[in-house]
């Protein structure tokens, strides 16, 4: 066995002895040397008769080698690791871009301010990133990575646990820690050695004239634990994303929502999902509760969000709140509050005195004082439709540009509308917004040749030229409600716990060799740390030593010999020789 050959990643182990002979040389190679060799004997003749004999040049490989030579990348530590870092690497976008599945109207917004940039981001998958086909590709890849490597690994490992501690290398004294005690030798120093090893939970393997000792094998079970939680981790997320479901949706105080497809504003789904896996349940918003910073410091500041809700499962009915962070869980489905805002309670009423349109109308806020836009349209309104922009001022004060809201609070709230009219407009099925107004086909209503803009406040109503008028009854709160189910939430949270137990056993579990080793009237106490950069072996062949009743360790600590015995100068390459060779002659 190679002296360098436990520096080998075990990973790759079972490829690279399939690939490669003892000598280094690949099969393909070594056959083409062979294909390449002056013909002799039967053998040759036989080929040279038939004419089947082919040659292949130096280093090529057949499709089955390139195949084997491909998935012992693949399957190698360090594509795992490579393809770990490029899957972190792709979820950036992700975080620095809005994304179509939960911001749609930014990403429209992006788009129209950055027509080229916008155009290219769109076309690979940027606005949608943890469903672009290069995501799924460096995730699928990774998954089958850490397949591979856990596989063989496994085998390893399990072979390991019924293979008993190495053999005890011959010359101990080159090893990085050893003690020798001349005149310590007694009959029962190994029988003692070897249950003082075990009552410190090593595994001992009994020799003529030694002990050996080994410990440290969960720390490979750590390391096989947190690969494979890393696979599971990778199936609950495509559990949840394959099967999972979030939608959102606006409702008003007094109103309520059910849990049907045709109910959210906006829905996003894996591409398992089904409508059936809608958990059937209604929430009714009863009363929502807002409350701000009065006092001079943070101002305004958020204190209180609670919305008071009745939720309706199977015809039975219970009272529940919701709050941020506390959301309302039926089913497998969970019922978040991410949003608020104000709506205004208007009727409109035509030129003919008939109600167009008698309702609350969500408005949108446009800063941290709510101060809100949105439109009133009543498009049924004869004989012309009518339609008005609306502004809602909360807490209203006079400004030089006309007024502003300065306080999040409904103190003062006032109502500022224009209006527009048109011929009816022919249905054509087309979506359209119902925040914004299209004016193509409107012409707004002026006086005395300027626009016509006037204010109301909570009770007040407002006649148009012309007929109709609008009423402005009261205002209300909105809150938005985000609807969703992640079925392998439960996995992934598991495989997180799982891997981080399992981390922390590879990383403080220390595998550790010890021999004790009778020669004559001389004891050897010898150890092996097989992982770089850990201390306290020393300390530990000390206290292995002081068990066994020997004399005390040398002034010069351990690693050294007795000063009589002891060698002087730094370690060789020698040293470092013997040192892998007590390695391996454990493995061989």
């Amino acid at each position: 066995m190679p002296a360098d050959k436990h520096l080998l990643d075990p990973f790759e182990q079972p490829e690279a002895e399939a690939a490669f002979g003892p000598d280094g040389a690949s099969e393909a190679t070594a056959e083409a040397a062979a294909a390449e060799a002056p013909s002799g004997g039967t053998g040759g003749a036989s080929a040279a008769k038939s004419g089947t004999s082919r040659t292949r040049r130096s280093g090529t490989l057949r499709a089955s080698e390139t195949l084997r030579w491909l998935w012992t990348q693949l399957t190698s530590m360090r594509t795992a690791l490579v393809l770990l870092f490029a899957l972190a690497l792709a979820a950036i976008p992700g975080s620095l871009l809005p994304q179509r599945p939960t911001s749609p109207v930014r990403v429209r917004e992006f788009i129209t301010a950055n027509p080229q940039l916008g155009g290219f981001y769109n076309a690979i998958g940027m606005f949608d990133v943890y469903a672009s086909p290069w995501f799924a590709a460096i995730y699928l890849l990774l998954f089958v990575s850490l397949v591979g490597c856990i596989i063989p690994r496994v085998g390893v490992y399990l072979r390991g646990l019924r293979a008993q501690p190495p053999r005890t290398p011959r010359n101990l004294g080159r090893l990085p820690a050893h003690l020798a005690f001349s005149g310590a030798s007694t009959p029962e120093v190994l029988d003692r050695a070897e249950h003082l090893l075990r009552t410190r939970r090593f595994r001992v393997r009994r020799l003529p004239d030694s002990v050996s000792a080994e410990r440290g094998y969960v720390r490979e079970l750590g390391n096989l634990v947190f690969h494979v939680s890393l696979v599971f981790l990778l199936c609950g997320i495509a559990w949840g994303a394959l099967f999972g479901y979030k939608g959102s949706v606006a409702v008003v105080e007094g109103q309520s929502f059910s849990n049907t497809l045709t109910q959210f504003d906006d829905f996003t789904s894996g591409g398992a999902f089904r409508a059936g896996q809608l958990v059937p349940f209604t929430v009714t918003l009863d009363s929502f509760e807002a409350k701000f910073e009065t006092g001079p410091v943070q101002r305004g500041a958020a204190r209180v969000f609670r919305a008071n809700t009745t939720t309706t499962v199977d015809g039975v009915s219970s009272q529940q709140t919701l709050e941020v962070n506390h959301p309302l869980v039926v089913g497998d489905s969970t019922v978040h509050l991410v949003g608020h805002g104000y709506a205004v309670d208007v009727t409109v009423t035509d030129a003919g005195g008939d109600v167009a349109f008698e309702g609350p109308v969500i408005l949108l806020p446009q800063d941290g004082n709510f101060l809100s836009v949105g439109v009133v349209k009543a498009p049924y309104a004869r004989p012309e439709r009518l339609a008005f922009e609306a502004l809602f001022l909360p807490t209203a004060v006079d400004t030089e540009n006309g007024g502003a809201s300065v306080f999040p609070d409904a103190l003062n709230p006032l109502l500022l509308l224009n209006a527009w009219s048109g011929p009816p407009k022919q249905a054509t099925g087309a979506p359209e917004n119902v925040y914004s107004l299209d004016t193509t086909g409107l012409t707004q209503f002026t006086v005395d040749g300027k626009p016509l803009r006037f204010t109301l406040a909570p009770g007040e109503g407002f006649d148009l030229p012309g007929g109709g008028s609008i009423a402005f009854h009261d205002w209300k709160r909105w809150v938005s409600l985000q609807v969703s189910s992640t079925p392998g939430l439960w996995l992934v949270f598991g495989s997180v716990l799982v891997a981080v137990a399992g981390l922390c056993l590879s990383l403080f579990v220390r595998p550790r060799r010890v021999w004790v080793k009778v020669s004559g009237d001389r004891v050897e106490v010898a150890g092996l740390d097989r992982t770089e950069g850990r201390g306290g072996l020393d300390d530990e062949l000390v206290l292995i030593a002081d068990g066994l009743g020997l004399a005390p360790a040398p002034t010069a600590g351990a690693g050294s010999n007795p000063p009589a015995t002891a060698s002087a100068g730094p370690a060789t390459d020698a040293d470092h020789a013997a040192q892998r060779a007590a390695e391996d002659e454990g493995k061989c």
